[in-house]
């Protein structure tokens, strides 16, 4: 019963402080600057007890530099900080002072980059330590590769840290989502190290509190940040356009975000010319930065999956019932939200323009040319997304 254990008091303390926390966290979804939607409060909500998952495993269960495993960040059911939806993302916490291992199969993901990040003032962290991406890292015939992370040079594939180092992240990019595989890899501290089975009093107490503060810190953050895309809608600007922290930026080529706002009785096309790119993607989601479900809904393309018009352009459509077109970014129910574009290893970055209008106009305002889809090549286009999430993700 309680009072057994001395130690009872501290840890009904910490657990009742790592409630009342989460409780108060929900505040962020009731404030002025959130749309008054149903479905917008509802997944605020959603938001929050997604991420506290996230939060354990980066802040409790995944948090020893002496022994990490590359544990998935985001995936259909974790969601902040606008992940891309082609993307696989994983890593593991770091000590910068000591020696790293990443070995494995490459995998055939189009786009693949390791970043080390050193801690910082934002919950994921600061600036970049160091990354190898795609043509950067050597892979063997077979697919095999390994990567060293340490202060100290070493031949072949090395990132150096730095003492603030904090940790790694492998970011796999899809076009195919269907036939490209991902990476199967693991990462050990070089040397023998004697791992602890005990957990603490102070292990926990201590886990929790810093579970539920990254909780609350970077949902408000994305949010916050958020808010400066909205005050400019239909405008493509790139993160450091509008601000000057330092984050763990996608290498390779930054994101251009822009903030829409559609009534039900209106739709928003984007057009724009992709570049030559080693990989580019259009991303679709709410005004919690985070992705629409892209295993049920069509909310993205990319250089793999989008239909061009003849002379190259890409025409999207944001529309809330089926317009019928190739490239339709469906709102889900959203009336306001975000796209990000990517162009990655390209040598320009041209930015994608907006109009907006009544539904009924978009008809007479597409190109005689646009590519369409019939009901039977959208459904196969739905099942297609799905498949190949499965196949990324494994289950």
């Amino acid at each position: 019963m309680f009072g057994d254990n001395p130690n009872d008091s501290a840890l009904k303390a910490s657990w009742d402080d790592f409630c009342d926390q989460l409780k108060s966290a929900g505040d962020m979804v009731f404030r002025d600057s959130t749309p008054v939607h149903d479905i917008d409060r509802a997944k605020g909500l959603r938001l929050l007890a997604r991420n506290v998952s996230l939060a354990l495993q980066f802040q409790l269960e995944n948090k020893d530099p002496d022994f990490p495993e590359l544990l998935h960040y985001f995936d259909p059911l974790r969601k902040q900080g606008g992940d891309n939806t082609d993307a696989l993302y994983v890593g593991s916490p770091i000590n910068g002072e000591h020696t790293y291992r990443i070995s494995g199969k490459r995998g055939t993901a189009r786009y693949f980059a390791v970043t080390v990040v050193e801690d910082g003032a934002t919950p994921w962290g600061g600036g970049v330590a160091g990354n190898l991406i795609d043509s950067d890292i050597d892979v063997a015939a077979d697919g095999t590769f390994e990567i060293i992370l340490s202060p100290d040079e070493h031949p072949g594939n090395w990132i150096r840290t730095t003492p603030g180092s904090w940790r790694v992240t492998v970011r796999q990019f899809f076009a195919d989502w269907e036939n490209e595989a991902p990476m199967d890899a693991r990462i050990d501290r070089v040397g023998e190290f004697l791992h602890s089975p005990v957990l603490g009093v102070e292990d926990i107490t201590r886990g929790l509190s810093d579970t539920v503060a990254w909780v609350r810190d970077s949902t408000v953050y994305w949010a916050d940040m958020l808010q400066k895309w909205k005050v400019q809608p239909n405008r493509f600007l790139s993160y450091r356009q509008l601000d000057d922290n330092a984050i763990d930026a996608t290498p390779g080529g930054e994101p251009l975000i822009c903030y829409w706002e559609v009534p039900e009785d209106e739709v928003l096309v984007v057009r724009v010319t992709p570049p030559p790119a080693d990989y580019w993607a259009v991303e679709f989601g709410n005004c919690w930065w985070e992705t629409m479900d892209y295993r049920y809904r069509l909310c993205s393309t990319n250089c793999h999956h989008a239909r061009l018009e003849p002379d190259g352009e890409l025409l999207l459509v944001v529309a809330h019932d089926d317009p019928g077109v190739a490239n339709w970014l469906d709102p889900s129910g959203h009336v306001e939200g975000y796209i990000t574009v990517r162009w990655i290893g390209s040598a320009h970055y041209p930015v994608p323009q907006c109009v907006q209008m009544k539904r009924e106009a978009l008809s007479a305002y597409l190109p005689a040319t646009v590519a369409t889809v019939d009901a039977k090549q959208r459904h196969e286009q739905l099942a297609a997304r799905r498949r190949g999430v499965i196949k990324r993700f494994g289950y």
